[in-house]
C-alpha cells in the first residue's frame, strides 16, 4: 500500500466485507447474475470514494459518473452467506474516462468467481455531457494509476464476446 497525504492506495484496491445475501439467490440456488453487477458496482463506489469522488465532491463540483460500458465474465458459482472479496484495478484513464478491471473471489475458498471490466465517464451534471475532471481528482487518479500499472494488465482487459466455431 502506498500512502500519500490525501489518500491510501492499495494495489489493487480491495474490499472483503461483502457477503452473498439471501435475496441475491435465484431459482438455481446460486447468486443471480444481477447481483454480480450490484456487488461490482458497490466496489466501484468504494473505490471512487477512496479517491475523493464522494457525494459531497459530486455535489460541490456539479459532476457525476456514468457507466459507459460494463462487461462481466462469470467463472464459478457463489452461494448464500459466502464472504466475497472484490479487487479493483485502475488500468487506464484520461481527463474524461476511467477504465477499471475487477475480480470477485470467494474469500473463504479463494477461488475466482467473476471478472468485470468497466469504463466510467466523468460528466458535467448540469449539461449532462462528458466533461474533464478537476485537476485535484485527475492528480489523485494519476497517483493510483502509477501504483496499479505495476500490477500489469489484467487478463480480462479487452476481452470480446463470441461463440468459438468448432472445426
Amino acid at each position: 500500500m502506498i500512502k500519500t497525504k490525501a489518500i491510501d492506495i492499495s494495489a489493487p484496491f480491495k474490499r472483503s466485507d461483502y457477503k452473498v445475501k439471501p435475496e441475491w439467490i435465484d431459482h438455481n440456488g446460486h447468486m443471480n447474475v444481477t447481483f454480480y453487477l450490484e456487488a461490482f458496482d458497490h466496489n466501484i463506489g468504494d473505490f471512487f470514494r477512496s479517491m475523493g469522488l464522494t457525494k459531497e465532491y459530486r455535489h460541490r463540483e456539479g459532476v457525476a459518473t456514468y457507466c459507459g460500458d460494463f462487461h462481466i465474465h462469470y467463472i464459478r458459482e457463489l452461494f448464500e452467506g459466502i464472504r466475497i472479496e472484490i479487487t479493483c484495478q485502475l488500468v487506464d484513464f484520461d481527463e474524461k474516462r476511467i477504465h477499471l478491471c475487477q475480480s470477485m473471489f470467494n474469500a473463504e475458498e479463494g477461488y475466482l468467481a467473476a471478472e468485470a471490466e468497466v469504463i466510467y465517464l466523468h460528466v458535467d451534471a448540469q449539461a449532462r455531457k462528458v466533461a474533464p475532471m478537476k485537476s485535484d481528482l485527475f492528480d489523485r487518479m494519476q497517483v493510483v494509476y502509477e501504483a496499479h500499472k505495476k500490477l500489469g494488465q489484467p487478463g480480462q482487459k479487452g476481452r470480446t464476446i463470441s461463440i468459438k466455431k468448432r472445426v
